[in-house]
């Protein structure tokens, strides 16, 4: 069970650039609209808590984690698809005004990350930033985690 939650984690950062998109198990049946290639992994969420995802642009390293929002926090996944975010990893980060300034704007992750919510997006940094040495040490976690 382990192994399958760190290759779906490893697999979104190799391959989250190629158009790839993420859906749980109950909409596996429903179209889902895609970039080419059409390439789809399935997981269920409630099971595996989702992926996690490591935004590099504008900044390298800002984690999401979807054990935290769905698996432990028990939010279902329309709760941010696709009304915050498509349904697509990381196809956010292509959108010009995916900046901090949005997210106090209330957009993506600032629809709740508002203060009230849930923290504000102006504090806490370190919370989602993980930046570019946090990420390198995130990888090698992962790639340890793998041989295992």
């Amino acid at each position: 069970m382990r192994k399958v939650k760190i290759l779906i984690g490893t697999l979104i950062l190799l391959l989250s650039f190629t158009g790839i998109a993420f859906v749980s198990e109950k909409n596996k049946g429903e179209s889902v609209k895609l970039e080419e290639p059409q390439e789809v992994i399935y997981y269920e969420s409630e099971q595996f808590g989702g992926p996690e995802i490591v935004y590099v642009k504008p900044v390298r390293g800002v984690l999401f984690s979807h054990k935290k929002h769905v698996g432990e926090l028990g939010f279902p996944c329309e709760s941010c698809h696709n009304s915050l975010f498509e349904m697509q990893a990381l196809k956010s980060q292509e959108n010009p005004d995916f900046k901090m300034e949005a997210l106090y704007q209330g957009k993506y992750c600032g629809a709740c990350h508002n203060g009230q919510a849930a923290f504000a997006s102006n504090t806490k940094c370190a919370t989602c930033h993980i930046g570019v040495k946090g990420l390198k040490e995130y990888m090698r976690k992962l790639a340890s985690k793998e041989k295992k």
